[in-house]
């Protein structure tokens, strides 16, 4: 499946591949070849090159590192995180890693509708209420917020992780949002 040439991959400019500097071209060509298409992120971001290297550095600090949390998890984060948010980009996108990494169709729509409803674990549902916190009311978070992910197992460093992904992908939303990304329709097979 292709994007529809009546839905533009962003409002702003997209470079060509070609005339994008090599090490992003290098990335996106690398994705290109392990997924089997560009996510329109990567295409979108290459407008420019300084953000796309941050954003991309930052992502990979969160996203692929290893720790208590594992990778089904981290994109439960991001597809409620992004629900709450409104972001069609990011829900579809990574609804469709998390149907991969869960090995679960019906959990990632289940998050992407509503985790408080979804199949998940009491563990699983407190650090969605502590990313959703983070998201929208983060002013808020506290120790009784500390103490109930403690009881479920996190340590710091998790509480860390769920926050700086929440957090990370509310700016996320915000740019997807704001620059009328859409989703690639490859999305809507994977993991199904």
């Amino acid at each position: 499946m292709t994007q529809t040439p009546h839905a533009p991959v962003s409002r702003f400019p997209v470079p060509e591949l070609k005339d994008m500097p090599e090490d992003i071209r290098a990335r996106i060509l690398a994705v290109q070849e392990k997924s089997g298409f560009i996510p329109n992120v990567f295409l979108t971001l290459a407008h420019r090159p300084d953000e796309f290297r941050a954003f991309f550095a930052y992502h990979d600090a969160l996203m692929d590192k290893p720790g208590n949390l594992t990778k089904a998890e981290r994109e439960m984060i991001v597809v409620a995180t992004s629900n709450v948010n409104q972001c069609q980009y990011c829900v579809i996108a990574h609804g469709a890693i998390l149907r991969v990494r869960a090995k679960n169709p019906l959990i990632a729509d289940q998050v992407a509708t509503n985790y408080r409803k979804a199949d998940i674990t009491p563990r699983q549902k407190a650090m969605l209420d502590f990313a959703m916190k983070v998201s929208q009311n983060a002013h808020l978070a506290g120790e009784a917020d500390f103490e109930a992910l403690k009881a479920h197992g996190f340590n710091d460093d998790d509480i860390w992780d769920i926050a700086g992904i929440s957090a990370f992908f509310g700016m996320s939303n915000r740019i997807a949002n704001v620059t009328n990304m859409r989703p690639n329709a490859e999305f809507y097979a994977l993991g199904r």
